[in-house]
């Protein structure tokens, strides 16, 4: 499990604390959660006791229950009796059907209730593919690991339809940890390329206001993903 430094800990425990109610607390937890199990944080197999995480947090172990179990609903833990709560592994062929899924909703993107392009999100998709150009120059695999989950959601922005995003995003979460566990070290840069010029060509056509193209584009490379995936394991 990789060590957490005192500054993301303490971030986590001042978040909560300012937070304006239990509905924003919870969702802090659950986030924080979410992502320490995506960049594999808390890799599979992983046991999460809840008394460390609630002393951890700052919080009683009821709250954070509640965060637990809606991440075992997600797929990303499972508890077992007599052993406790387990970050699941990950399986390609059980979700082959989640990024078929995927293909679909990306595609969607470009068609139900697609943004308005201005000048506010074509500088923010600007800023993601200025992150790429650093992460081709200096590639890692954490450093991939949480461009991919940004940009998801920058991606997410150019379409209005909450439905569509909110499942999006609960796919997403599912599936994307299987890059970091499939991909092989000798690989990781080529990764890192394809992914960095994906960025670009979205950009590309984000500044040019097709949003059409752009879910075209997170389409294909998807399908693409996909099948590399396949070939590694």
């Amino acid at each position: 499990m990789t060590e957490l430094s005192p500054q993301e800990v303490d971030d986590v425990a001042t978040r909560l604390e300012r937070a304006a109610n239990a509905q924003d607390r919870f969702q802090i937890m659950y986030s924080v959660l979410r992502e320490r199990i995506c960049t594999l944080v808390y890799p599979p197999g992983t046991q999460l006791g809840e008394e460390a995480i609630a002393a951890e947090f700052g919080v009683s172990r009821s709250p954070l229950r509640k965060a637990l179990q809606v991440l075992e609903a997600d797929g990303l833990l499972q508890s077992q009796q007599g052993i406790g709560t387990l970050v699941t592994d990950v399986d390609l062929e059980e979700l082959a059907q989640v990024y078929q899924l995927r293909l679909e909703f990306n595609e969607m993107t470009g068609r139900l209730s697609p943004a308005v392009v201005d000048e506010d999100l074509v500088r923010t998709f600007e800023a993601v593919r200025e992150r790429a150009a650093a992460l081709r120059k200096a590639p890692d695999r954490q450093g991939f690991a949480r461009l991919n989950i940004d940009f998801f959601h920058v991606f997410q922005l150019l379409s209005e339809n909450l439905p569509l995003r909110e499942q999006s995003e609960k796919l997403f979460y599912r599936t994307c940890r299987i890059w970091l566990t499939q991909i092989p070290a000798d690989r990781l840069n080529d990764e890192i390329l394809i992914f960095c010029k994906e960025i670009e060509q979205i950009a590309d056509a984000v500044s040019c206001g097709d949003v059409h193209a752009a879910a075209l584009i997170r389409r294909a490379h998807l399908s693409m993903g996909f099948k590399r995936l396949e070939a590694y394991s």
